[in-house]
């Protein structure tokens, strides 16, 4: 891959990143959208930068997870679902438009069916991830 390509891949994995960030203090932007989207720029343009995400204290246990074994903690379930109902709410009191609230409505409450029959994480789930980044790999591939 060419050195632009992988700054590319680089830098729109560190936007991501940042937006994740914002959106685990702004209740409108999502986190773990981004955190993923981050994530497989990471792979793609830094593999270094993949494994801190894995690794970063806040955000590497869910991602894991995820990765591992396509599960979603029973808080982070709990909160979605909840931001999805007042979501579902805030359509009611302020769109007009019967139609779309008749689309959005429906299309929340699937995403929050979907998001309550993932499953939850097994107590192992995080044995596969690295303790720290520089414990993760010393092959010279991935660390360059």
């Amino acid at each position: 891959m060419s050195k632009f390509r992988r700054a590319l891949y680089t830098s729109l994995a560190g936007i991501s990143f940042g937006l994740g960030i914002i959106g685990a203090f702004l209740p409108l932007m999502p986190t773990t959208v981004f955190m993923l989207l981050a994530l497989w720029l990471a792979s793609k343009g830094s593999p270094r930068f993949a494994r801190w995400i894995r690794c970063h204290p806040r955000f590497g246990p869910p991602i894991v997870s995820w990765e591992n074994e396509g599960a979603i903690s029973r808080q982070a379930k709990y909160l979605a679902c909840a931001m999805l109902a007042l979501s579902m709410l805030m359509i009611v009191l302020s769109v007009e438009s019967l139609w779309l609230q008749a689309v959005l409505i429906p299309g929340l409450a699937l995403i929050g069916v979907w998001l309550a029959t993932r499953p939850e994480p097994t107590r192992g789930a995080y044995a596969n991830a690295p303790a720290s980044p520089e414990k993760a790999s010393t092959d010279k591939d991935i660390l360059s």
